[in-house]
């Protein structure tokens, strides 16, 4: 039998006839505990599949109406599509009825009728008053202009209109997507013998089949699903918006509760930190005030923490704030969230929202970027393109791997990596390598600064200098080599600078002012350096002989490296660029003789001693001259 993901739910004050309406409508009676059918009494959630006109099957949720179970009712309304809100017609609205209706609109619920129950009981005119009543109080909720169908479950009086007009609802709903990665927030648990555990609960994204791997969460427990069953009918697969009992092996039923996550392994985390959007209600006698104690219910779980107000002193009523929930347990959720929150005592329904983030530090109040990327993070949460976009954004400089990614966005890897290409064909993002690792644009723009300011600030601290090395730019911007690589090639491609071999970075234009005592003393080094050719003078040697100090002599033999007119054999040794030259070609002749380079005879030919020889032989072996092999040297293959 097909099934319509949409799932239907009660909501009402107790005693109004929630379940009594559910068993008329469905046959099944949504009390299952034994306490609940002796005390006529709905204390937990109950469950029935509706049959639908065109033979598809929709859920059924039933919710406890009693303000002691407002948590279980919580933990069921999280997953409805579509609410029939149930008022007897011999009591009217009642505090629950007020605050279920609010709860459901904090929930997102946007869909449901009424049923004014019980009209067999009273008169008349005592109808027509509830029924007044009920359309005051839906003015100004997501319930206003809703159907409100008398009925009475008992005789039967009204059912027939209330079927039609459920089924006609029920049409209307968008069927939930399936999109994304599996989660089901667990609603029960137990183990019938022989079975092993059964998890039960309405998948809130994604599919899950017989034979997956699921992870249950907090406590990262893995099993196989052995067995599934949608409606109490057995499947292949389940999916969001179906009602489903998973038979999970290797998980035992003592490490899981209601308010564990069953998920598809690696994409969900739990934590004690989220940053939200609370709105708070509308009739609450006083504001929310910050580090108020909470309770927060989210899925089906409930934490209690407290609420840090992040841009307001306090939070009016009707008002709506940023805000970061810190947990005293580890909670599982996701961006889009729905969430309630409770005070911690005495139980009031302060309000909702939405989650934004998993958060992973405090966040600061009134800090103006916190609140902006907040605020962008919830712009983006209908798209997940646009998810993915704040989130590269929100990374700044930072590289994030497509791992990283699709777990942030909970979306596979596939998926993800299709929303990457759509983001760089936008020229919204970025790859550094291929594919792997990405960057937002205004990321990357943000590190080319970086790497400007970075440059700039070494060529002031060296101001005779004309190429920089790429090892000193990775110590002065903290980047990773392959990703200062990057950098390096688009800066390069756009024109800003040239990369030479050597890992030596030349920036374009620059040109290095000479004073003639500076002119003269480079000439002077170079002049030196060249006529000594095998056997230069030590760097204090040569500052010795041309009269400056050791410093500034530094200096300018590195501006002499930079115009290539020297080659450094050492911290202290320097070698003319035509000596080094003569001693390529003498290298060359010598392998080409000999098969391999005979040491002695290079010697003697360049005139020079082992003191210089093996820094000189040590430099053209990273030039990629030559090669050590065994105990010789070769010349490497080009």
């Amino acid at each position: 039998m097909e099934i319509q993901p949409i799932v239907i739910g009660t909501a009402g004050h107790i005693d109004h006839g929630k379940s009594t309406l559910v068993r008329a409508l469905t046959g099944i009676d949504p009390d299952r505990l034994k306490e609940e059918k002796a005390r006529g009494l709905t204390i937990d959630l109950g469950f029935a599949p509706l049959e639908l006109p065109d033979g598809r099957l929709v859920g059924i949720v039933d919710v406890p109406g009693h303000e002691r179970f407002i948590k279980n009712m919580v933990a069921g309304a999280s997953g409805i599509d579509l609410v029939v809100l149930v008022v007897a017609a011999d009591d009217g609205v009642m505090p629950q009825t007020r605050e279920h209706l609010s709860i459901m609109g904090l929930l997102g619920v946007a869909r449901g009728l009424v049923a004014l129950t019980k009209v067999d009981m009273v008169d008349p005119e005592l109808v027509d008053l509830a029924e007044e009543d009920v359309r005051e109080s839906l003015r100004g909720t997501f319930l206003e202009g809703a159907p409100i169908l008398r009925v009475s479950a008992v005789t039967g009086a009204g059912m027939d209109a209330f079927r039609a007009a459920l089924f006609a609802a029920a049409a209307e709903v968008e069927p939930r997507s399936a999109d994304g990665v599996f989660r089901m927030p667990i609603q029960r648990v137990f183990s019938p013998k022989g079975f092993g555990t059964v998890l039960t609960g309405i998948p809130v994204s994604g599919r899950v089949a017989v034979g997956d791997t699921v992870e249950v969460l907090p406590g990262g427990f893995r099993g196989k699903v052995r067995g599934l069953q949608a409606y109490k009918q057995p499947t292949q697969v389940a999916r969001a918006g179906h009602s489903t009992a998973i038979n999970l092996s290797d998980v035992s039923h003592k490490d899981v509760t209601r308010g564990c996550v069953a998920a598809q392994p690696g994409f969900f985390r739990a934590v004690r930190m989220v940053g939200a959007r609370l709105t708070a209600l509308a009739d609450l006698e006083r504001p929310i005030e910050n580090r108020t104690p909470v309770r927060l219910h989210t899925g089906t779980a409930e934490v209690l923490g407290e609420v840090v107000l992040l841009d307001s002193e306090e939070l009016a009523p009707g008002e709506t704030a940023l805000v970061q929930l810190r947990l005293e347990e580890p909670v599982v959720c996701a961006p889009g969230d729905p969430f309630i929150l409770r005070l911690a005592s005495p139980l009031v329904t302060l309000g909702g929202g939405r989650i934004l983030e998993e958060s992973r530090h405090r966040l600061k109040r009134f800090k103006g970027f916190v609140i902006d990327e907040l605020g962008r993070q919830e712009q983006s949460l209908a798209s997940p393109r646009e998810l993915l976009e704040v989130v590269l954004l929100r990374s700044g400089e930072a590289l994030r791997s497509v791992e990283e990614l699709e777990v942030e966005i909970k979306r596979s890897r596939e998926v993800t990596r299709e929303l990457l290409a759509e983001l760089e064909q936008r020229g919204a993002a970025v790859s550094a390598d291929k594919g792997q690792r990405w960057l937002h644009a205004e990321g990357l723009e943000a590190a080319l600064e970086h790497l400007r300011a970075t440059i700039a600030a070494w060529f002031a601290e060296h101001p005779l200098r004309e190429v920089v090395d790429t090892r000193d730019l990775r110590v002065g911007t903290g980047y990773e080599p392959s990703f200062l690589n990057f950098l390096l090639e688009e800066e390069a491609r756009r024109g800003g600078l040239s990369v030479e071999p050597g890992g030596k970075v030349r920036l374009a234009g620059r040109e290095v002012g000479l004073d003639e005592g500076t002119r003269a003393l480079a000439a002077g080094a170079r002049e030196r350096l060249e006529a000594a050719a095998f056997q230069p003078p030590s760097v204090d040697e040569l500052a010795a002989e041309l009269g400056v100090r050791e410093a500034q002599l530094r200096s300018v033999l590195a501006l002499l490296v930079d115009q290539e007119e020297l080659v450094p054999l050492s911290a202290e040794l320097y070698l003319g660029a035509g000596a080094a030259e003569r001693g390529r070609e003498a290298v060359r002749r010598n392998c080409e003789a000999h098969g391999h380079l005979e040491i002695p005879a290079l010697r003697d030919a360049l005139g020079t001693s082992r003191k210089y020889l093996i820094p000189l032989l040590e430099r053209y072996d990273a030039e990629g001259l030559t090669l050590r092999q065994g105990g010789h040297r070769i010349l490497r293959k080009r």
